[in-house]
This record gives C-alpha cells, sequence and structure tokens, in this order.
C-alpha cells in the first residue's frame, strides 16, 4: 500500500532501500468510506495523511450554511488542517471522503520520529510546505483577478479528472463562484469546443 508515497518521496528526494522501508513504519494505514470524516470541525487535527487512493476534500461551513472548499486531494497528494496539527488547536475544518479512500496517515509525534530517523525526510517536507505556499499564493492572486471561466480552466488544467470525480456545486464552491456561472462556463466552453 506505500507504493505511491514512495513513488512522491522519490521524486523530490533520495532514500536507500532501508530509508524506504524504515519510511513505511512511521505510517498507519487507513481507510474510509465515501461521506467519511478523517477530521471535524471542532476536533485537534491529529494526522497528516497522504492518499494513496480516493478522493478528499477539506471545507468550512459558515454561518449561513454555505460550504467553503478550500482543498480536494487526490491519489498523491496531502491533505491535513496543518496549522491544527502543528499547534493542537481545535480545526475550523472538516475533511470528509468524496469517495472511498485509502489512506496512510502520519500522528504529529510520529512525524517528529520521522524526521529524527530520516533526516533528508525534512527536506521533502520542506519542499512540499514550500510548493503548497506557492500554490495558495497563486490561487489566492488568481481569485482575487482571474475571471470565473479562466479559474476553471487552471482548475481542470491542474487536474482533469476534477469535472468526473466531483460534482458541479463543490467546483463552483472550490472556485468561489456561483453554479449559475459554472454552469454557463461549462456550456460555453463544450460549445465552443464542438466548433
Amino acid at each position: 500500500m506505500h507504493e505511491l508515497l514512495s513513488l512522491n518521496v522519490r521524486q523530490k528526494i533520495s532514500l536507500s532501500t532501508q530509508e524506504e522501508e524504515l519510511l513505511k513504519t512511521f505510517f498507519i494505514p487507513k481507510k474510509l468510506r465515501k461521506k467519511q470524516f478523517l477530521l471535524q470541525e471542532g476536533e485537534v487535527c491529529q494526522y497528516a495523511a497522504f492518499v494513496e487512493k480516493g478522493l478528499l476534500r477539506s471545507y468550512t461551513v459558515d454561518k449561513k450554511g454555505n460550504e467553503h472548499i478550500l482543498q480536494f486531494a487526490m491519489e498523491g497528494w496531502w491533505i491535513s488542517d496543518l496549522f491544527s496539527f502543528y499547534s493542537g488547536e481545535p480545526s475550523v475544518y472538516m475533511i470528509e471522503a468524496m469517495e472511498d479512500a485509502e489512506l496512510l496517515l502520519i500522528k504529529k509525534d510520529r512525524y517528529e520520529d520521522l524526521l529524527q530517523a530520516i533526516p533528508s525526510m525534512e527536506r521533502y517536507f520542506r519542499l512540499l510546505l514550500q510548493n503548497n505556499l506557492i500554490a495558495t499564493q497563486r490561487r489566492l492572486n488568481d481569485k482575487l483577478s482571474l475571471p470565473a471561466e479562466e479559474l476553471y480552466l487552471k482548475l481542470i488544467d491542474t487536474c482533469d479528472s476534477i469535472p468526473q470525480r466531483v460534482p458541479q456545486h463543490m467546483i463552483a464552491s472550490f472556485l468561489g463562484i456561483t453554479r449559475e456561472t459554472l454552469s454557463r462556463i461549462r456550456k460555453q466552453l463544450s460549445s465552443s469546443h464542438k466548433k
């Protein structure tokens, strides 16, 4: 079950065969059924999760009951509430499986042990955090400056399986647009491809 994690790590750093075997011992395999939660609002986030199979989402619900999706995570991606994970403060997010999922979880104390046991993993996680910060800044800038159609096209460019795996209302929530706007964009793109 650790194949995708090993591949993901190898894309960023080099580990010896012994280190790869040791790495596996720090993770807890976990299966979630569709609609099952890894994290609920108000809980302290105990784990950083690597997605081996399936699709999850991280989101909040505002006072009016509207969902605001922060992140989707599919095969080969990580998901967590990093603030809660590192600080021990209660989370404001929920993390839910959108499909049956297979995860590899690491607890905070095991994460610290991992960095001691395999020092090069510090570089791996630094690169993950660095890439996440860059992606978050770009997404924020895009949301503030790009028209809705370009936001949708960027999302599809990043992950072309999203429209098949995620309901339209959730894509709209992630992009910060209305369902009607997303429907109009999809219709326009569909008709322009038929020409």
